[in-house]
């Protein structure tokens, strides 16, 4: 039974790759080669390839790789993001690109909430003194800000902004959103106010949170004059794509005072440079880009993938498909 599943090339097992515990959702509907595997002998596992499940964007689906699998039929994306794959060349190669939107949604919004909530009232810095052999007494500067009735402003209003947005309302906090499109219904069941201009949003929210794809329209959205907009106690939460924000305004508004905090879950490069500003200052909070990083997401998101790719090798429908724009 084995030998008739068809084969997909995924990165690995373990340290950038799959975690263990999810390899066998994949092993239901396919026979596995790692990419270190692959390239032992492309010419035998190439052409017996029809499915490349991307992890944390790996394999790289770069044309040297491609060509060298003619029978690929589908390129299944773990994630949202496919800013990291060319769509239009991939299906010009007559290969279905696919994602998992929906099933990230949640877990992301979390860690949204979770970076806003641990930079608005220390949470870091707290556990960092309470844990220091040294520490005698609580020192006065361990003050944060009121998360409770304060201005929530979310730039982004998909599913995961709707989710941050549900998630800020058991907060009770005032809900402002800048999108696109004006989502009536999204507004409606969170309670939230809609700014047709970012600047608007940016001048009144206590909090922004970014939870935008990444494209050409949104890369360096936020840079010098939109931070100069916020005000000096208001935080930033990145939780889209480091190349969303220009990190060199961010770093001067963050050293000048022009912002308050800024809490980060992504940044361009992951990771950054060791000697990058950012990781010095005191009041940015960064975390290793890891908003979909539960057992139960990541499970959901494996499973979505070999679903898409299941269908897209059957011919059905693609729950998921991405089509160039």
């Amino acid at each position: 039974m084995e030998d008739n599943k068809p084969w997909a090339l995924i990165s690995e097992v373990g340290e950038q790759g799959y975690i263990e515990e999810v390899t066998d959702i994949m092993k239901q509907h396919f026979q596995i080669i790692c990419y270190k595997d692959f390239l032992q002998n492309p010419p035998l596992h190439g052409p017996k390839i029809q499915a490349m499940l991307m992890w944390n964007t790996l394999p790289a689906a770069e044309p040297s790789l491609l060509s060298s699998l003619p029978s690929l039929k589908v390129v299944a994306n773990g994630g949202v993001g496919i800013d990291h794959l060319d769509v239009p060349y991939i299906t010009s190669l007559g290969v279905k690109v696919t994602n998992t939107p929906g099933v990230v949604s949640d877990a992301t919004a979390d860690i949204a909430m979770g970076l806003l909530l641990a930079s608005a009232r220390k949470i870091v810095e707290g556990h960092q003194i309470a844990v220091d052999p040294n520490t005698t007494h609580i020192p006065q500067y361990l003050m944060g800000v009121e998360v409770s009735g304060s201005t929530l402003g979310i730039i982004g209003m998909g599913h995961i902004g709707c989710k941050i947005a549900q998630r800020g309302k058991g907060f009770d906090m005032k809900i402002l959103y800048h999108n696109r499109n004006r989502r009536v219904e999204d507004e409606q069941a969170v309670g939230a106010c809609y700014r047709e201009n970012m600047g608007d949003l940016l001048k009144e929210s206590d909090f922004v949170v970014l939870a935008v794809n990444l494209t050409p329209e949104t890369t360096s959205l936020i840079g010098h004059r939109e931070l100069s907009l916020m005000k000096p106690t208001a935080t930033l939460v990145n939780i889209s794509r480091g190349l969303v924000v220009d990190q060199d305004a961010l770093v001067k508004a963050l050293q000048s005072g022009t912002i308050r905090a800024a809490a980060l879950d992504v940044t361009h490069p992951e990771p950054l440079p060791r000697d990058h500003p950012l990781l010095s200052l005191p009041n940015v909070l960064i975390t290793p880009h890891v908003g979909t990083n539960t057992y139960t997401t990541t499970r959901k998101m494996v499973q979505r993938m070999v679903e898409n790719a299941v269908a897209a090798l059957k011919g059905q429908s693609i729950p998921n498909e991405v089509k160039p724009k």
